[in-house]
């Protein structure tokens, strides 16, 4: 539900978790296709094992279930996102205590954008977070992204919004670094 600001002009101050975020995910691949419509049958199965054993309604178990299964899917997609509770790269989640810039670079080599993210002096890397650097990203942590997916006047527009006012997202090129725009 948003709530709105009272000053004329002004946007929402807060809106659902929902829109608060940016989110890049990875593209839907047979074996994430395979996964979900197996956790929808084993779903759908423990449904009419429980209606049949203990006399309830199937549907039950469906609409508990439901969520669990969205969300799980859509963490598992996730490449990228940031939201109220900080910066996500994959598994790992940074908080924005921790960030001080988002660094985007292009390889001229590929069809991927990488996504990285410097961190306040004295931050340590997180647990899970891997040690492989690609040469175009002087972030130490990082993913990659299908470019096709990156919109980065997307991404600035919702960091400019949502995100803490000491983010600043740079675009790493091979001349030097920008802020992006």
């Amino acid at each position: 539900m948003s709530h709105v600001n009272p000053a004329p002009g002004a946007g929402p101050t807060r809106r659902a978790g929902r829109w608060e975020r940016y989110r890049v995910t990875h593209p839907l691949s047979a074996r994430d296709q395979a996964a979900l419509w197996g956790s929808i049958a084993g779903v759908v199965a423990l449904a009419l094992l429980l209606g049949w054993a203990l006399d309830m309604k199937g549907g039950v178990v469906l609409v508990a279930a439901a969520p669990f299964i969205v969300s799980w899917f859509e963490k598992r997609r996730t490449a990228f996102q940031f939201d109220a509770a900080g910066a996500r790269f994959g598994e790992v989640l940074l908080p924005w205590t921790d960030v001080t810039e988002f660094v985007v670079a292009t390889p001229p080599d590929g069809g991927e954008a990488l996504i990285g993210a410097r961190l306040r002096p004295g931050a340590a890397l997180p647990a899970g977070a891997g040690a492989a650097r690609h040469p175009a990203m002087p972030a130490h942590l990082h993913v990659a992204v299908p470019r096709a997916r990156f919109d980065l006047p997307k991404m600035v527009h919702k960091a400019r919004k949502y995100a803490p006012a000491h983010i600043r997202i740079v675009v790493a090129e091979p001349s030097g670094e920008r802020v992006a725009s």
